[in-house]
């Protein structure tokens, strides 16, 4: 029993150091946050309405839009790392089939810009 405990040893030391971090880390923002932000903090960032409205306010729907086709195009190029790294010792099927895969995803990107979702009025 005492062999078992003794190769858990490095595992608890582990746990132990991983959660005085977060306590230090945690007791050192709650004791040096700055309590009072400027008004430049508080304004009107990237989403063009104000931090500290009603939450159920009304917002333009191209909020939406914008957050859908990053997500789409996003996780779509992250397939294309794998693809990357395995190209060497690829055959020819996995080859065409990323670039049929390509093929849609540069009609889908093209359809977008034409119908003007990119753009921004």
């Amino acid at each position: 029993m005492d062999a078992l405990l003794r190769e858990y040893l490095p595992i608890l030391i582990l746990l132990a150091i991983a959660t005085a971090l977060g306590v230090v880390l945690i007791l050192a923002a709650v004791i040096l946050a700055v309590r009072n932000p400027d008004p430049e903090k508080t304004s009107a960032y990237e989403c063009g309405f104000n931090a500290f409205d009603d939450a159920r306010m009304k917002f333009d729907v191209r909020f939406y839009l914008v957050a859908i086709l990053f997500i789409i195009f996003d996780l779509e190029v992250a397939f294309l790392f794998p693809w990357a790294v395995s190209l060497k010792t690829m055959t020819g099927l996995g080859f065409w089939s990323m670039i049929v895969f390509l093929g849609v995803l540069t009609i889908g990107f093209a359809y977008e810009w034409k119908k003007g979702a990119l753009e921004w009025e």
